[in-house]
């Protein structure tokens, strides 16, 4: 005699038959969620980039006048005391940027008209304890009257001149709350000026971060002048996140009166000299 199979019970046939109905719809809502995030990304406004870099770099850096989306736009860049403060420096001209996905991270694009006409690319790659950070040798070149936005001592030197900025195989890792760098940038100051003196300029100076072909935490620095009257120059080092720097400003001698307030300012005194500490 065959053996009779066992029925189902009637609520779980409905229940089987309510699932099936159900998955479509599941899908659906699921694509309509996914769509809908990858349109608010597709078009996500310049102002948000422009909200993240002013809280990453409390409220120092703005982004202006944001137009576009965060992955094609542009703003202008206004250096600031900080949250509260009244001092603020725009930059003459706006910045351009694109941000492309990659698979191990983005790529960001920077040009500026009046400072940057070759792009300069930035690869961030995260990883599990913080992101590498690598950098092209893309030279630029800024107004130093831009420092005066940032507050004391800028807005009081309220400097002039052009700041060249030319990194060297720079690259930043970012491991477990610890900066490391590896590479070089170096900062050449032309044909510097202060309201602070009549004499105009005063010097080039060069500012170098050589941090070696291997990963530091303690990147050295060494300054020096190129040309001019006022003669600077001094080492330093960056420890974690801060500065610290020794060195001295002097003038040549048929410049020392015209110069006398400033090095009276900018260090301690000792003789003809001023002295320069910061850390």
């Amino acid at each position: 005699m065959a053996s009779k199979l066992p029925m189902a019970k009637p609520q779980t046939v409905r229940s089987i038959a309510t699932a099936k109905a159900r998955a479509p719809w599941a899908w659906a809502v699921l694509g309509c969620f996914l769509g809908g995030l990858l349109t608010v990304l597709t078009f996500a406004p310049a102002q948000w980039l422009a909200q993240g870099v002013a809280l990453l770099t409390h409220g120092q850096l703005q982004l202006q006048e944001a137009r576009g989306t965060l992955w094609q736009g542009s703003a202008r860049v206004v250096l600031t005391g900080g949250l509260g403060s009244l001092d603020a420096q725009a930059l003459p001209g706006r910045i351009d940027w694109t941000l492309q996905s990659k698979a191990d991270g983005a790529l960001l694009g920077l040009t500026s008209n009046c400072c940057m006409p070759n792009t300069m690319q930035v690869q961030v790659s995260p990883t599990w304890a913080g992101a590498h950070i690598q950098i092209t040798d893309t030279s630029s070149t800024w107004p130093a009257a831009l420092l005066s936005g940032l507050g004391a001592p800028w807005n009081t030197l309220q400097p002039e001149g052009d700041l060249t900025l030319v990194p060297q195989q720079l690259r930043l890792q970012w491991l477990s709350g610890r900066l490391l760098v590896q590479g070089g940038l170096t900062l050449t100051a032309k044909d510097m000026a202060s309201r602070l003196t009549p004499l105009k300029p005063m010097g080039t100076y060069q500012l170098q971060m050589d941090a070696g072909p291997t990963p530091t935490s303690t990147p050295g620095l060494k300054l020096s002048t190129l040309s001019g009257s006022l003669l600077l120059s001094g080492q330093g080092q960056w420890v974690g996140q801060r500065l610290r720097f020794q060195g001295e400003a002097s003038a040549v001698p048929e410049h020392e009166m015209v110069l006398n307030n400033l090095l009276s300012i900018i260090g301690r005194r000792e003789g003809t000299r001023s002295l320069l500490s910061w850390g």
